[in-house]
């Protein structure tokens, strides 16, 4: 099953994708919470509506017309690592960490594919990073690795693009990854029952104007989905709707002889294998 958040008069709104089209899940079945994170926390079987509605006569959007909002539009937490492919560690000249390099990303720098991430006026160093997201459906505390995978609603594709001279300028990396309009989340959710446990064993790509940059496999991930979570819930509790962000291979535009930045113009693509793919424009932030 996918499911999009496209934007309405009313705000951003939950629908299940049937093929070129989409059905809003709450007029289908309007016991569902038009607000997929809200669906989730209030437990809501949200894939059995999903079946409903295909298979009622509810209406049909054509996807190709919607103005897609961020899958998520307001998680409670945004848990991004860093440094978790064994390449782009090295490509940093870091060894292997030997605990997950965990950050924090707020909800006001997120935007839905399509939309403009916005190069600072502060900063040229605007990088790009091709993630895997894992979208959180159960409340979830001191799991283990073998029944981790339980609370994984689903999977999308993340750009945590990043401004890496702010970045840089404190041994935490919050400052550089939280601008606004630079995290792309989306355009689709696919629920777990669609991929490999964990969504091992799946290409990922970076195209920056067509031109490939980053091009991995998420079994190439230091830490994987199962292990992260497992870490995670031994701290906190994930809660539904709660995004984690899974790291980004080798081949980011820092580690470039010369370097590569984004810049206004550039369109850049994040490609995962069977869950889609992310498309954004740059463009010059406007005081």
């Amino acid at each position: 099953m996918n499911f999009l958040t496209y934007l309405s008069d009313t705000g951003p709104r939950v629908a299940v994708v049937d093929g070129d089209n989409a059905i809003d899940l709450n007029h289908a079945q309007p016991h569902v919470p038009p607000d997929l994170r809200d669906a989730l926390l209030a437990g809501v079987d949200v894939i059995a509506a999903a079946h409903a509605a295909i298979n009622s006569s509810a209406p049909r959007l054509k996807r190709a017309t919607l103005k897609l909002a961020p899958l998520i539009p307001r998680p409670g937490k945004i848990i991004c690592l860093g440094l978790n492919y064994f390449d782009h560690a090295k490509e940093g000249g870091r060894a292997k960490p030997e605990y997950p390099w965990f950050f924090f990303r707020g909800a006001s720098s997120l935007i839905a594919d399509g939309d403009a991430g916005l190069r600072p006026i502060v900063s040229e160093r605007f990088d790009y990073e091709a993630e895997l997201a894992v979208v959180i459906g159960k409340k979830a505390k001191h799991l283990t690795q073998e029944n981790a995978l339980d609370c994984v609603f689903g999977y999308t594709c993340f750009n945590d693009m990043s401004v890496r001279d702010y970045q840089k300028k404190t041994p935490q990396w919050t400052i550089g990854k939280n601008f606004d309009a630079t995290g792309p989340l989306g355009p689709t959710l696919v629920t777990t029952d669609q991929l490999r446990p964990g969504a091992v064993d799946l290409r990922i790509q970076c195209r920056l104007n067509g031109q490939t940059l980053q091009d991995a496999n998420t079994t190439d991930m230091i830490w994987g989905v199962a292990e992260t979570i497992a870490l995670l819930t031994e701290c906190l509790t994930l809660e539904p709707g709660d995004v984690i962000a899974m790291g980004t291979p080798a081949g980011v535009g820092q580690a470039r002889t010369p370097p590569v930045w984004m810049k206004h113009g550039d369109v850049v693509e994040i490609d995962i294998q069977d869950i889609g793919v992310l498309t954004n424009p740059i463009q010059n932030e406007v005081r």
